[in-house]
């Protein structure tokens, strides 16, 4: 065990969209936070019942520059269905003993999976709450900073801003499950504890300010996306 006083599963997914509705699952990711050399991904095609929906930043761009995959990869039928990548996923939750979900802006992912669990009739494996990286990153650079950051009425400290909150530079390219959700456990524990999680991200110093308690208040960082 590593210095955690509890376990949790980070989760990312991918979809062909916003609307919980409208739109499919097609990949998630998912790393076990006491053990974060067990990790989750797989991938489902787009069933025919879902459409592609994006909007804010991907709205209006071609489907191959929001996710890097053609429809016709998306809507692959050789691959597993949604229902069948839920039910892989929920039996690797099934494993872990504690099943309280990290991730960045859960009312997205755990809202989906939830949803999809209901549809499919298939046992939910974590609880209805879950942490909520925006929001601890957020309010960890409000103890900093003594601000928020807003923009247009909205909050502007969007993952890119809490990478490099922490230290990380984010280069990504196409967005995969797997390493979004790396990058929130990275994040979540560098956030909370002041410490390197995962190997890769090792080489990246841990800001000063999130190791040393006592520059609360201080406002030695600023963010934006």
């Amino acid at each position: 065990m590593l210095w955690f006083d509890f376990n949790m599963i980070v989760v990312d997914i991918e979809c062909s969209g916003a609307d919980l509705e409208k739109c499919g699952i097609w990949q998630i990711g998912a790393v076990e936070l006491e053990n974060p050399e067990n990790t989750f991904l797989q991938e489902a095609r787009v069933g025919e019942e879902y459409g592609f929906h994006f909007d804010g930043e991907w709205a209006g761009k071609k489907l191959e520059e929001t996710v890097g995959k053609s429809e016709e990869e998306l809507r692959d039928k050789k691959k597993q269905s949604e229902k069948q990548l839920l039910e892989k996923f929920f039996n690797w939750c099934a494993k872990i003993a504690e099943r309280t979900f990290i991730c960045h802006n859960p009312q997205f992912d755990h809202a989906f999976l939830e949803q999809r669990s209901r549809k499919y009739k298939l046992v939910f494996p974590a609880g209805y709450k879950a942490f909520d990286l925006h929001s601890m990153g957020h309010f960890r650079f409000f103890q900093l900073n003594n601000k928020f950051v807003f923009k247009e009425g909205k909050s502007d400290f969007g993952l890119k801003s809490i990478l490099r909150f922490v230290g990380i530079e984010d280069k990504r390219g196409f967005h995969n499950a797997l390493e979004d959700a790396k990058l929130t456990a990275e994040a979540f524990s560098r956030i909370v504890y002041g410490k390197n999680l995962l190997k890769e991200y090792s080489n990246l110093p841990i800001p000063d300010y999130l190791i040393k308690s006592d520059n609360i208040g201080k406002g030695v960082v600023s963010g934006k996306n």
